[in-house]
């Protein structure tokens, strides 16, 4: 069996949603701070452009703020004004011509914003969150001091965050985006309102798991009155990143409910990270998240939605994965960085072999090079 012939499963059409990809290879959402006024870039449309090019069969975008928020990554793009939206028109528009899709993964940071950065300061609003707990951790490098996180302003009525998705899905679409991914996972504005330890909410929403998946599906259902089934979710039911998890069955309980409830909204697709040890992050020598199967434990929940596995994942795990039918398709991240002609590559039994440049990931380089460890990976001969 070539090397080629063996990634078949993977390059076999997938209806999603409204959409039929080519291909079963998305690329994941993949923070890369190249947005220096919050506002997308001509890189940006470069960046996109050469992995269309290379046959991605759908690309969901970096996180998309859909409003002002301090981040840690100072150069994170947003979708909330109308010159956002038409730098971000040439971006989908690079996306179609090559014969891809694109989803806007939209994104809400919750307690790990910071108030003394600069688009928080602009923004006018507090740090909102479920509730006014802090989240240990956190490194803003661009602010003096290099702070952790604070504590956060309990948001009154979460329905006003709710409306914020909703319009920014409708910006989207504008846009010219085919579809939008809700960022659930690691510990953001959605998993703090699931996670009982950072959600002591004693209102409708929060206490019982109903309650506190409440918020999330809400944000679902917000969304699914602008696109329609071209509608995901993306969990990271193990939790660790920015202090969030649950002992192991109460997180069991949380996420299969939530993914229950999901999967009847008629999605197009949810999106399992599986769980990590060497990504899990460590608070007085003990692993912050909770590690169970999360394939095992949750997939066979999804009845409806297409089935989507991330987070280490390897092209030949992902094969196997589709033809035994565990999964619909895999998102791949990092080899997605370093190589724009991925599935080119696998189509020809090229090899993966780019090293990536991990000092230019995200962290809001200057300007000048911007270009570099983002546009410069070379693809293969063919």
């Amino acid at each position: 069996m070539t090397a080629a012939s063996h990634f078949v499963p993977l390059m076999r059409p997938l209806r999603l949603g409204d959409l039929t990809l080519r291909n079963r290879i998305a690329m994941s959402a993949l923070t890369r701070s190249r947005a220096p006024t919050t506002i997308p870039t001509e890189i940006m449309v470069k960046y996109y452009r050469q992995r269309a090019e290379g046959g991605a069969g759908l690309i969901i975008s970096e996180g998309i703020l859909i409003s002002r928020q301090g981040t840690e990554w100072p150069y994170a793009p947003g979708i909330w004004n109308h010159e956002q939206v038409e730098e971000w028109k040439k971006i989908t528009d690079v996306v179609h011509a090559a014969g891809g899709y694109i989803y806007a993964q939209l994104w809400h940071l919750g307690r790990v914003s910071h108030p003394d950065a600069p688009e928080q300061k602009l923004a006018g609003v507090p740090v909102y969150a479920p509730s006014a707990i802090a989240a240990r951790g956190g490194k803003f490098r661009h602010i003096p001091g290099k702070p952790g996180y604070v504590t956060p302003t309990e948001i009154e009525d979460p329905w006003i965050l709710v409306r914020q998705f909703k319009q920014a899905a409708i910006s989207a679409k504008e846009a010219g985006f085919d579809g939008v991914e809700l960022h659930g996972a690691h510990g953001y504005l959605i998993a703090q309102f699931l996670d009982s330890t950072s959600n002591k909410r004693t209102d409708r929403w929060g206490g019982s798991i109903e309650n506190r998946a409440r918020f999330g599906l809400e944000v679902l259902k917000a969304m699914i009155e602008v696109y329609g089934k071209n509608v995901a979710v993306k969990l990271s039911p193990a939790g660790g990143n920015n202090d969030v998890g649950m002992p192991l069955q109460e997180t069991l309980d949380t996420f299969g409910h939530f993914i229950t409830e999901a999967d009847k909204l008629n999605l197009s697709h949810i999106t399992l990270m599986k769980y990590m040890a060497e990504r899990d992050i460590e608070f007085d020598g003990k692993k912050r998240g909770t590690p169970h199967d999360v394939l095992a434990s949750y997939g066979p929940l999804v009845k409806n939605a297409k089935l989507f596995i991330n987070n280490g994942v390897t092209p030949e795990e992902g094969a196997e994965l589709v033809a035994s039918e565990k999964v619909d398709g895999i998102t791949l991240g990092i080899p997605w960085i370093t190589h724009p002609d991925l599935v080119k590559r696998l189509e020809h039994g090229k090899a993966l072999d780019n090293a990536p440049d991990y000092k230019r990931f995200q962290w809001g380089p200057h300007e000048k090079e911007l270009g570099v460890g983002y546009t410069d990976y070379p693809t293969a001969q063919y």
